[in-house]
């Protein structure tokens, strides 16, 4: 064996034992284009103050292998890591190392070639994005290697979210095809969320819609959070503010959860259907506006955890109060029971592998990405579902009022042609048929008069209705404002109604409305006067040129008339009592008179509160208590 063979399997010995003693990773002309790098990186408990020299001069047993129990769910933590490659072959290849967490705050490489230091940089999202050695959403560090050399790399770590270290070594062809590949589906994903965000926006502004604006403001605050869980709003929209990496995802966060307990209130119609949970969710968009307030002078780590424990339980809630309204037989609320059933699961793990408490072998962003996806397209049907319910009720109303309408044309029309008719025929027959148009004509002008009288009588009382209440509340409100008189609003309510119906039955009810409305009409004398079913068993008067005096006094006659009043069902006599609430004001704009519609409201509602059966007059001390 000649001297020059014998030193190059020397060397090779030597070499050998390096690389065994280091664990590295040989890289050759076999080795793959993408290789993660989790089973030959170790990390060091040594004190984070050290420095290059001093962690470079670490003893083996002073560095333990990484494991995900080490660096898992979120928190502050600084910490050094190293791995070391070994080149075999007569080749010379470029590699990229890369660390697909986006928003770690600051990273030392440095690099070592055979113990001498090759480059040494500093990145991650605290750093302007524009110092990264490739312009790229993770953080990626390219290389040179040649046939022999010993790469090691040390990397300090500085972190106060999630330390996930998922380090991939790449070939350069392979890492940018990759990037193109990424780049394209999250483009696809956040083009689709801005696409549906800007449509229901433009729907929400042209319908006035509240369910579409809020609908809009959740789905647009969640796409800038996609986009910066991506790295690629830190990329495009700050890239020289990395100060809004320290605050933007907590704060999306809230801001989503608030638009999500908004929508979703709207969205079941919580309004009709449950009061309690409408409040519920008013009061979960309350909390998240506060926690986004708190969350800016909180600590990163701290607000974060907060914010994610905050999502995951409003995600379980929303999920009950679709689940308990669908069970109601809401058929919107089983809709998108189904569509959150996705965002709830996605939300859940991915929480549960942030916090920590599962590790599963995908990023921790995967399961949220997936269920967002899928209840973002889910809850664009369902607002659609909905557009198109309402569009149809409106199609329905329009198609009765022109079939009526036609309906009265057809008759006018018949009348037409028999008084064409009857003009044609003699003297004796022009009588006949002139008699028999006046009959038809005068069952015609009975027929509109009764189609006159329904649209502003209410049928079950006989008294005036809502509507007509509302046009005479405002031309009586113009007499007042001109003629400078005093004009009294009466809203009365039947104490205790409910428990009639749940007693004696809903006939029972309706012949107490009855009785009680006929009541009500023998009691107002002057033809100027107005008593209307204003809703349910509440009744409406408008009393004009009355001053506080004479409203009180006709306020209370009709409380007594009624308590003494005899209404009886089925052998039995119902006792009755009702609430009475004065407001009285001399009209001053056209806004006063909803406005003195709304003090008798809250003059009735302090009279029901304070024992019923009692007639209240609104002063502006009732403000104050």
């Amino acid at each position: 064996m000649s001297l020059i063979t014998r030193t190059t399997f020397i060397l090779f010995l030597i070499y050998s034992s390096v690389v065994n003693a280091e664990n590295a990773l040989t890289i050759d002309i076999n080795t793959a284009d993408k290789l993660p790098l989790t089973d030959w990186v170790y990390i060091t408990s040594t004190n984070q103050s050290s420095n290059i020299s001093q962690v470079s001069r670490l003893s083996s047993t002073d560095w333990d292998k990484l494991s995900p129990d080490i660096i898992r769910g979120l928190g502050d933590k600084q910490f050094w890591v190293k791995f070391s490659l070994y080149s075999n072959g007569a080749f010379t290849t470029n590699r990229i190392i890369s660390i697909a967490n986006s928003h770690l705050d600051l990273i030392e490489l440095y690099h070592f070639n055979r113990q001498r230091l090759v480059n040494k940089v500093i990145m991650g999202d605290s750093i302007p994005f524009s110092q990264r050695p490739i312009i790229s959403n993770d953080f990626s560090y390219p290389f040179s290697s040649k046939n022999d050399d010993f790469h090691t790399f040390y990397i300090r770590i500085s972190t106060t979210g999630s330390a996930n270290l998922p380090m991939t070594l790449w070939s350069d062809n392979a890492y940018y095809q990759s990037s193109e590949q990424n780049s394209l589906i999250y483009g696809f994903q956040i083009g689709v969320l801005i696409a549906i965000g800007i449509f229901s926006l433009f729907i929400a502004l042209t319908s006035h819609s509240f369910s579409y604006t809020y609908y809009a403001g959740y789905v647009l605050s969640l796409t800038l959070f996609v986009a910066t869980l991506h790295g690629i709003a830190f990329r495009f929209i700050w890239p020289n503010w990395p100060v809004v990496q320290t605050f933007i995802l907590p704060m999306l966060l809230c801001i989503s959860m608030a638009f999500a307990y908004l929508f979703s209130e709207k969205v079941m119609q919580l309004k009709y259907h449950s009061r309690t949970m409408l409040r519920i969710c008013r009061a979960g968009a309350a909390i998240s506006v506060l926690l986004l307030f708190i969350g800016l002078f909180l600590n990163y780590n701290l607000a974060l955890k907060i914010d994610i424990c905050a999502v995951m339980f409003t995600c379980v809630l929303l999920m009950y109060i679709s689940l308990l309204q669908g069970f109601r037989g809401h058929k919107l609320a089983k809709l998108f029971a189904i569509g959150w059933a996705g965002m709830m699961l996605g939300v859940l793990i991915s929480g549960l592998m942030y916090l920590g408490y599962v590790e599963l072998e995908v990023q921790a962003k995967t399961p949220f990405m997936l269920g967002l996806s899928f209840e973002i397209v889910f809850m664009a049907a369902l607002l659609a579902i909905r557009y198109n319910d309402e569009r149809l009720a409106k199609m329905q109303i329009q198609k009765e009022a022109l079939l009526q309408a036609e309906n009265v044309k057809q008759t006018r029309e018949e009348a037409l042609r028999i008084e064409a008719r009857s003009s044609e025929q003699l003297g004796q027959m022009v009588q006949e048929r002139t008699l028999e148009l006046e009959i038809a004509l005068r069952e015609l002008n009975e027929a509109n008069q009764k189609l006159t009288e329904q649209t502003t009588i209410d049928s079950l009382t006989g008294v005036k209705n809502r509507n007509s209440f509302d046009k005479r509340i405002v031309a009586e409100g113009r007499i007042s404002r001109r003629q400078q008189t005093p004009m009294a609003i009466l809203m009365l309510d039947i104490d205790h109604f409910k428990s009639i119906n749940d007693t004696y039955g809903h006939l029972a009810g309706d012949q107490a409305l009855r009785v009680i409305a006929e009541e009500l009409k023998q009691k107002l004398k002057r033809p100027t006067d107005l008593v209307s079913r204003f809703g349910g068993e509440e009744f409406a008067i408008i009393l004009p040129n009355t001053n506080q005096e004479g409203a009180l006094q006709v306020a209370e006659s009709i409380r007594k008339a009624i308590f003494e009043l005899p209404i009886s069902w089925g052998g039995v006599t119902i006792p009755l009592t009702v609430s009475i609430g004065v407001s009285v004001e001399i009209v001053s704009s056209e806004q006063h008179t909803t406005l003195l519609l709304e003090l008798a409201d809250k003059a009735l509602y302090r009279a029901k509160n304070e024992g019923r059966n009692r007639v209240m007059l609104y002063t502006p001390e009732q403000e104050q208590n």
